[in-house]
């Protein structure tokens, strides 16, 4: 088991930080490090199509969790490429590191793209764990997670396509999205992502050491409250739509959707 482990670890260290690097190159010329985002998810597909292949557990457990990933990481990917990187400047994200980081962005970029890689190897934790589990049955706690899945998968695209469909209309710009599911959370999208790692670590759960796949969710939950998440994004609002964005604030849920205060 532990040579198995070894070397699922291995191939998927490598491949992520491979990845990372290919997206690291293209950025320069690009000048777009969003491009980081996009390798992420689909940093992660990759890793739980590697520990399904190599993992040697039951093969429909291995392909399920696989199957989730995989469609999770790909249209999270391509979504984030057509709305952040092709055809677009560098989200305001980036381009206040670039402000705060000053000198040799190169290289400063460069180990901020291969912590994203480590940052994949820590959150495949449920992927590995379950793509391990060689016992002949999937259970009741697996199939609700996969549930629980499905259900968080459908709202983060609801909450995608209905923040996209408000970005389009030219008479929306330098407004605030108060629209569906952005009226009841000022994160939908951040919420039912959170949402799809809660499934993933509870389809794991199961599975021999299974505790430790709730690090992923928790880990989650930490980078969107604290640093790449709410933070980031609700500054960059507040520099771009100010009052407007600051009314938002005060009426409407910030994680959790709920209803909107008056």
């Amino acid at each position: 088991m532990t040579a198995v482990v070894i070397q699922a670890l291995s191939i998927g260290t490598a491949t992520v930080c491979g990845l990372m690097l290919l997206l690291w190159v293209l950025h320069l010329p690009l000048k777009n490090a969003a491009i980081v985002d996009a390798g992420w998810a689909g940093g992660l597909a990759l890793l739980a199509v590697i520990y399904a292949v190599v993992g040697g557990g039951y093969p429909p457990r291995a392909l399920l969790v696989a199957s989730m990933a995989l469609l999770w990481g790909l249209r999270l990917a391509l979504y984030l490429l057509m709305t952040r990187v092709i055809g677009h400047p560098e989200e305001g994200r980036y381009v206040q590191l670039r402000r705060e980081w000053g000198g040799n962005l190169p290289m400063k970029f460069l180990l901020f793209f291969q912590f994203q890689a480590l940052l994949c190897i820590l959150l495949g934790t449920p992927f590995l764990l379950a793509a391990l589990n060689a016992r002949p049955a999937l259970s009741v706690l697996e199939y609700a997670a996969a549930g629980l899945w499905l259900a968080a998968f459908i709202g983060e695209l609801v909450a995608d396509h209905q923040l996209a469909a408000f970005k389009a209309n030219p008479a929306n710009r330098g407004r605030t999205c108060r629209s569906g599911l952005w009226s009841y959370s000022r994160h939908p999208n951040y919420f039912f992502e959170w949402l799809i790692w809660v499934s993933f670590a509870l389809f794991a759960l199961g599975s021999p050491y299974g505790y430790l796949a709730l690090v992923s969710p928790l880990l989650i939950l930490f980078f969107i409250f604290r640093v790449t998440g709410i933070p980031a994004t609700e500054a960059q609002a507040l520099r771009t739509r100010g009052d407007d964005y600051r009314q938002y604030q005060q009426t409407t849920s910030a994680f959790v959707p709920w209803f909107p205060r008056k």
